[in-house]
Parts: structure tokens; C-alpha cells; sequence
């Protein structure tokens, strides 16, 4: 029963899994490129500069400010504005991405000063990697790549 939950769930996590893979980087250095502005980049050397739990709460920050983007979009789709809806909540999401990620470029060093982060990090970064290793090497990986 173990196994089928863990299959399920990395199932489950794997277009996750791969829709940060493809956007990680790329997003973050876009939201990187804002630090030429000088509010922007005295903003990222404030929290740069944030101890260790602060800047994991920061991370609640975009998450939170979402929030009601999402909802929005949850209530277009119940009025039956798929497209609307969907294009929202696609956008939330990619925005959601960039932000995250340029936010862990510049809090990452800190975070690893938090002895369960710097535990836990390196196994979940080694599991994702094994996942997405998995999925490049399987058939129909290769077929759309191929295409």
C-alpha cells in the first residue's frame, strides 16, 4: 500500500515537477533582471539580509498575494469562464514561479543555515532529480522529444 501511494504521488507531482524544471531558472533571471532598478535591488538586499526564519516566511509572502488571484479564477470557472479562468490562473502561477524562484536564489544561503533546511533540502533536490531523471529517460519522454 506504501508503494502505490508514493507511485501516485510522484505521479502526481511530476508535471509539478516539470513545469518548475523548464521555469526555475529562466523566470528567476527574468525577476532578476528588476535588480537594475534601484528600489528593486535595495528591496532583494533587504532580504538578502533577513535571518534565517524570517526569510523562510518570506516565501509566504507571493503565496499568500496569490491567494485571491486564484480564487478569482476558481469563481470564473464556476461561472463558466473556462478560458478566463484558466488563463488567470495560468498567469498567477507562472508570476507565483518567478517570483519563488528568484526569492530562493537570494535567500537559499541563509535558509542553509537552518539545520533541518540543510538537511532536508540536499534529499529533496536529490529525490526531484531522480524523478525527473525517470521521466527523461522513459519512452514516451523520448517520443515527444523526438517529435
Amino acid at each position: 500500500m506504501k508503494r502505490l501511494l508514493r507511485a501516485i504521488g510522484t505521479a502526481l507531482l511530476v508535471p509539478l515537477l516539470l513545469f518548475e524544471e523548464w521555469g526555475w531558472e529562466p523566470l528567476a533571471a527574468l525577476v532578476g533582471r528588476l535588480a537594475r532598478l534601484p528600489l528593486w535591488a535595495r528591496l532583494e538586499a533587504w532580504v538578502r539580509g533577513l535571518p534565517p526564519w524570517a526569510a523562510l516566511l518570506a516565501f509566504g509572502v507571493p503565496v499568500l498575494a496569490l491567494v485571491p488571484v486564484k480564487l478569482l479564477a476558481l469563481a470564473l470557472f464556476g461561472r463558466g469562464h473556462y478560458a478566463t479562468g484558466l488563463l488567470l490562473l495560468g498567469s498567477a502561477k507562472l508570476l507565483g514561479t518567478a517570483v519563488l524562484a528568484r526569492l530562493f536564489q537570494l535567500v537559499q544561503p541563509t535558509l542553509m543555515r537552518l539545520a533541518w533546511f540543510a538537511r532536508w533540502y540536499p534529499r529533496w533536490k536529490a529525490w526531484k532529480d531522480a524523478v525527473l531523471a525517470r521521466v527523461r529517460e522513459s519512452a514516451p519522454w523520448r517520443r515527444v522529444r523526438a517529435w
